[in-house]
């Protein structure tokens, strides 16, 4: 018996350390693919997407759009290099873009119904989840900049009008003239959305029932939905393997009471979260919002493993099947990149495996 007891004794004693390396062992396995392999630096930008179509531009207007993506791609994809944080990418790219009156952001930005500019813009930190997001501005020079100075300065997530506007001016951040983004090509095209309602206006037929009147004819905004493309945006991959994205936007042109789309709603027309990916989205933001569509292809991967291309597809999908036009730029924890667009022509730029940069605006 005392032979037996101590034959167990000394099975339990040998198989004791195989055990524990073996739980050992598959702890470091799944923690493994957890975590990015060999995390490389990664970069995608986008400028609006919309009715684009090919030869629609001309040869000089054509190369004005890709100098500029070129520009602001090189410059984000430097700032990674150089060690910068995917935030500091992201706001470094967005603020070139918005700099230009060839985007409908910043400088650029479309009118609305009332004839002024009003600006949104948002940021998200892949690491901690922290999001900064800002709208409804007339006087911030870059919004890209104030919603970071919201995310990282402030208690709150989103600011709006005047009270965004009085803590941008405490935060340092630049204030302008409102007639800073004022560009003729903007006027001009809400003028024509003007006439065209004017001309189509139609009297309201109430219902029978006495209930609600029949839905008013589409606008001439809804038709016109090139007049839509322009929002900005960027999702960016560092060194360390956090990621971050940022969009702004100057809205629709011909807008009214206070509208506000899809672009500083995080989860909608932002989204970054070191687990799955980076999004920002263009489009109508209407669509974008009631699809949630940056968390959608976060939990599409997140839950589902889908590749991110295969997840930017399905939820562009989505928004599609409702009636929506854009398109997305996303980019994973391992630098793989998905871009996905349901119209005519999406202005974006990425960086490729090579370093090189890639600018393209039709299908």
């Amino acid at each position: 018996m005392k032979k037996l007891l101590s034959f167990l004794l000394i099975a339990v004693v040998i198989c004791l350390p195989a055990s524990a390396f073996a739980q050992k062992s598959s702890f470091s396995e799944i923690k493994q693919l957890q975590s990015p392999q060999n995390p490389r630096l990664g970069f995608v930008i986008h400028g609006g997407a919309g009715v684009i179509k090919r030869g629609s531009l001309s040869p000089e207007r054509e190369a004005e759009y890709k100098k500029k993506l070129e520009e602001a791609v090189l410059a984000g994809y430097k700032a990674l290099q150089d060690g910068k944080a995917s935030l500091d990418a992201v706001e470094i790219a967005i603020r070139i873009l918005e700099d230009s009156p060839l985007f409908n952001a910043g400088k650029g930005a479309v009118f609305t119904h009332d004839g002024i500019n009003e600006l949104d813009a948002s940021i998200m930190n892949g690491k901690t989840l922290a999001a900064g997001a800002v709208a409804g501005l007339h006087k911030v020079k870059n919004p890209i900049a104030l919603a970071r100075a919201v995310m990282e300065k402030s208690q709150h997530v989103m600011m709006i009008g005047d009270g965004a506007e009085k803590f941008a001016a405490e935060q340092k951040i630049e204030i302008v003239d409102p007639k800073y983004f004022f560009t003729q090509e903007r006027f001009d095209a809400l003028q024509k959305i003007l006439k065209e309602e004017k001309e189509n206006q139609k009297p309201k037929i109430q219902s029978l029932n006495g209930e609600n009147p029949l839905l008013e004819q589409m606008t001439a905004t809804q038709k016109l939905s090139e007049n839509r493309f322009g929002t900005v945006g960027a999702v960016a991959l560092d060194k360390n393997g956090n990621l971050a994205a940022g969009t702004s936007t100057g809205g629709m042109t011909n807008k009214r009471y206070g509208r506000v789309g899809d672009v500083p709603i995080i989860g909608a027309g932002t989204y970054a979260n070191n687990d799955s990916c980076a999004v920002s989205a263009t489009g109508w933001g209407e669509y974008f919002i009631r699809v949630g569509v940056g968390r959608d292809i976060a939990s599409l991967m997140e839950y589902r493993a889908l590749p991110i291309q295969q997840a930017a597809d399905m939820t562009l999908n989505k928004v599609k099947a409702l009636g929506g036009d854009g398109g997305v730029i996303s980019i994973d924890k391992f630098g793989n990149i998905g871009i996905s667009f349901n119209s005519e022509g999406m202005y974006r730029a990425y960086i490729d495996v090579n370093g090189k940069p890639v600018v393209e605006i039709y299908k």
